[in-house]
């Protein structure tokens, strides 16, 4: 007895193969239908583009059992002519490009003309649309075809009802109503943070369940988002030659346990884009702690005819001509935001209520308070040029890197042998004389041996002594040793290993990076890659490992990213191993130099790990705290 499952034999296909035909257009509509259409969230967002590019200043958006049942949307654009509205559910059927050299600079959110068509082959479809010129509105039924006259002001009105009707195991795959309306919302909150110009009414079974009017984009972002990401999150802009990044990032104090909050738009579009969302991780790399993932939402807009849109149905995923640039920019814009020191906003909670209703001017100017950052780092502008790195790329432990470069070592002595009594010697002069513009107060005292208690003009101070020492030294000495050379240990035999097309094309492309990484690796053959040295201080490590895995690293980022990225690891072992340690009695004029430091060092508010240096406890707490004012 055969198996039920067995391969039919040459024969068995031959005999049952069936002739080339054409598909006709319901069963064509109906494939297409499965990449464009795949759950009611899928239908929103291609009846919302259409009505963006209808130039509509209000969407109203209807659903009913989470958009299965019932999904309407209205807009007040310029309308569909009523001879034009048939043709507006044929295939490829459009009025946004007529010729390659459109699609090639495409500036609409819809282009394909294929949404509509694929949406009417799953679902009952009906569009009433009218223009300004027209006496009344048209009704057009997508199942008959028959256009009647209808009632309606200037714009259109798309009604989806029972979706995949036709198709009905595609209705097995779709979540609960809630979950389903969550994804339908989801879809709307990504347009209106590209549209603050437009008003979003969202209705859900008869319930307003947000209306988002036309605001400026600060007030946008506030509504849309809420009032915790608008006080947690600090501006990020960027300009380079026809590349113009602009947007908020959360500050990594706000960073989730999901990825839940990262919207990426390029030229107004949402996308989600590998090469974008490794440059934010990778502006966030030593300021992050542990898995936790960023919130940011950013507009990257550049010449269309540098991204092409036409990759997929859906229009979500993109391909940037000039990947690299992009990602440098971003990383670049991300990596300023978070360099400027947030002493002089202590947190949410510092701010209150009244934090929400703050323009971004006045929420960054606050930010910049007392902090004199760009005087004290005008200095060390210039080395920020290309942004920092971007992985952690080398697998180095704390005992290897310790010893990596003589020259660090060195430095690091004379650093610390400056310090002959063991001491923090105040270095910032310029507020000595007004302690109430100084972000994190004054001194008071030291608590455990572990902490600074300091008083500002909001409340109590708390300072992780350590971690706040730790981050000083360690920007100092990127500063002072970005530029040393990593050690050499030539291996007494070679090592060959196997390696993928891709990996020896990029050891050859990248042979000079992975040399100031101390890695000399060649090509055997086209399959094999020798590597003859790695770093002294890895002399332990797997060669092949490492290699691999600072290759992975090299096709993911720029060369130099990797090569800092390296440097730095080393630095940050370094500045842990030279800050000041738990339990070590400082005087108050050592307390307040610390403070001071704080203040004009970048990323102080994190330590190399990502954990936070300080903590504000306001006026408003600590009254709570005893019952004050009740």
């Amino acid at each position: 007895m055969s198996a039920p499952f067995a391969t039919p034999s040459l024969a068995q296909r031959n005999a049952s193969r069936r002739p080339i035909v054409e598909l006709n257009d319901d069963l064509v509509n109906q494939i297409a239908a499965g990449e464009v259409v795949e759950r009611p969230a899928a239908v929103v967002r291609e009846l919302l583009d259409n009505a963006v590019d209808a130039g509509a200043s209000t969407i109203t958006l209807r659903l009913a059992s989470g958009g299965v049942r019932s999904i309407v949307v209205e807009d007040d654009g310029v309308g569909i002519p009523a001879d034009e509205l048939p043709l507006a559910l044929r295939r490829h059927a459009t009025s946004k490009v007529a010729s390659l050299a459109d699609l090639e600079g495409v500036a609409t959110m819809g282009f394909r003309g294929e949404a509509l068509a694929a949406i009417a082959s799953v679902a009952d479809v009906a569009i009433t649309s009218r223009t300004p010129s027209a006496d009344h509105a048209t009704r057009l039924s997508a199942r008959t075809g028959e256009l009647s006259p209808a009632a309606r002001a200037v714009g259109t009105t798309v009604e989806v009802q029972e979706l995949f009707f036709s198709t009905p195991a595609r209705r097995k795959f779709l979540k609960t109503d809630a979950t389903e309306q969550a994804h339908a919302v989801e879809a709307v909150r990504r347009h209106a943070l590209a549209q603050p110009g437009i008003s979003f009414n969202v209705w859900a079974d008869g319930r307003l369940l947000h209306a988002w009017p036309a605001a400026a984009p600060a007030t946008r972002l506030h509504d849309v988002l809420g009032a915790s990401f608008s006080a947690q999150s600090v501006l990020a802009a960027s300009d380079a030659a026809g590349l113009q990044v602009h947007g908020h990032v959360g500050v990594p104090d706000a960073a989730r346990a999901r990825a839940d909050l990262q919207y990426v738009y390029i030229n107004g579009r949402f996308v989600r884009d590998r090469t974008i969302s490794h440059a934010v991780r990778a502006a966030f790399d030593d300021v992050l702690h542990g898995a936790r993932q960023p919130a940011y939402v950013l507009f990257v807009t550049l010449d269309p005819a540098r991204v092409d849109v036409n990759v997929h149905p859906t229009k979500i995923e993109v391909r940037l001509r000039d990947g690299r640039e992009v990602h440098a920019v971003v990383q670049r814009a991300v990596e300023h935001a978070l360099a400027v020191p947030r002493l002089g906003v202590a947190s949410a909670s510092m701010q209150g209520a009244a934090d929400a209703n703050r323009t971004d001017a006045d929420r960054h100017e606050t930010g910049l308070a007392g902090t004199r950052l760009a005087n004290a780092h005008a200095s060390t502008n210039a080395w920020q040029g290309d942004g920092r790195p971007t992985q952690r790329g080398l697998p180095w432990d704390s005992a290897q890197r310790a010893s990596a470069w003589p020259a660090v070592a060195e430095r690091m002595a004379t650093y610390n042998a400056g310090r002959d009594d063991g001491s923090l010697q105040p270095t910032i002069d310029d507020a000595v004389d007004n302690p109430q513009a100084w972000p994190l107060g004054r001194a008071l005292a030291q608590l455990k041996g572990a902490y600074i208690l300091a008083e500002n003009q909001q409340g109590l101070i708390i300072v992780d002594m350590h971690a706040a020492h730790e981050r000083i030294v360690y920007e100092r000495l990127k500063v002072e040793l970005g530029g040393a050379r990593i050690d050499v240990q030539p291996l007494l035999v070679p090592t060959s290993f196997a390696a993928t097309a891709l990996e020896v094309a990029d050891a050859q492309t990248h042979a000079e990076t992975l040399n100031e990484l101390g890695l000399d690796v060649t090509a055997l053959s086209a399959q094999t890659l020798v590597v003859r040295s790695q770093p002294a201080a890895l002399a332990n490590a797997d060669p092949v490992a490492l290699v691999r895995s600072v290759l992975a690293d090299l096709a993911a980022a720029p060369a130099s990213r990797v090569v800092e990225r390296a440097r730095d690891e080393l630095l940050a072992t370094m500045a842990c191993h030279s800050a000041v340690r738990a339990n070590r009695k400082l005087t108050v004029e050592e307390m307040n130099a610390l403070l001071r430091q704080m203040e004009m060092t970048e990323r102080s508010d994190q330590c190399n790990h990502g954990r936070p240096t300080w903590r504000a406890v306001t006026m408003k707490e600590l009254d709570a705290l005893f019952l004050r004012g009740r």
